[in-house]
């Protein structure tokens, strides 16, 4: 699906950070820098909001998919780190014909209920019967509990099988340790529509901002 020659005037851009993150990343703040030197806005739903203790898959995908029918006819362009590469797909599946492109940073897309089993301070049992694990919320600095109601919901939702036929870039590296490498690239190589880039970089791709920015300009025809 091409985009419009004016991408900055008629084409909505949204940025969905990651698990335990913040529209006030790194990557985000970057990205954000980089667009509004085209005359172009940044979109970032807090997926912290209302309170991050209450995280579920369905509350995020809920305020993605509020903001792609808000912009009505508007062509719609996704660009989601980590979990938020998870939630991109979600979105793109839940609104079909609605999102022209998307770009995915380390995207989780083996996230699920057994991978949030290694996110936090305590097993699965012992989740369940508190109620809840503690996270690092790197956005806020500390320590925050969130609810066990994020893997149960997390179960009803999986990429590994979900076929999409938009034009998606991929960036990846090869030294991340909370997205696996192989299976991301498991799932691009079976996807025609899916360009896969792997970068000597970690799960933050911070070494790799610049390249990622001339690529991405590059995919969205900036």
């Amino acid at each position: 699906m091409p985009l419009p020659t004016e991408l900055q005037d008629q084409t909505v851009i949204l940025y969905l950070h990651g698990f335990a993150s913040s529209p006030q990343s790194t990557k985000r703040a970057f990205l954000a820098a980089k667009f509004s030197e085209h005359g172009i806005t940044l979109h970032s739903p807090d997926f912290n909001q209302p309170d991050f203790s209450t995280l579920t898959i369905t509350r995020m995908l809920g305020q993605v998919t509020r903001l792609i029918d808000d912009a009505v006819d508007e062509p719609i362009v996704l660009i989601g780190s980590s979990l938020g590469g998870f939630v991109a797909v979600q979105s793109a599946l839940a609104r079909p014909g609605r999102v022209a492109r998307m770009v995915l940073l380390a995207p989780a897309l083996d996230f699920s209920g057994n991978r949030l089993r290694e996110l936090g301070d305590r097993g699965l049992e012992q989740w369940e019967t508190s109620g809840e694990l503690n996270v690092f919320h790197y956005g806020y600095g500390r320590m925050i509990p969130v609810d066990y109601a994020l893997y149960t919901d997390a179960c009803e939702y999986e990429c590994v099988d979900a076929r999409l036929d938009l034009p998606i870039l991929i960036f990846q590296g090869r030294r991340d340790t909370a997205v696996s490498p192989a299976a991301v690239e498991q799932w691009a190589a079976s996807r025609p529509n899916v360009e896969l880039q792997m970068l000597d970089d970690d799960h933050q791709l911070a070494a790799s901002l610049d390249g990622i920015w001339r690529e991405t300009t590059r995919f969205l025809q900036i």
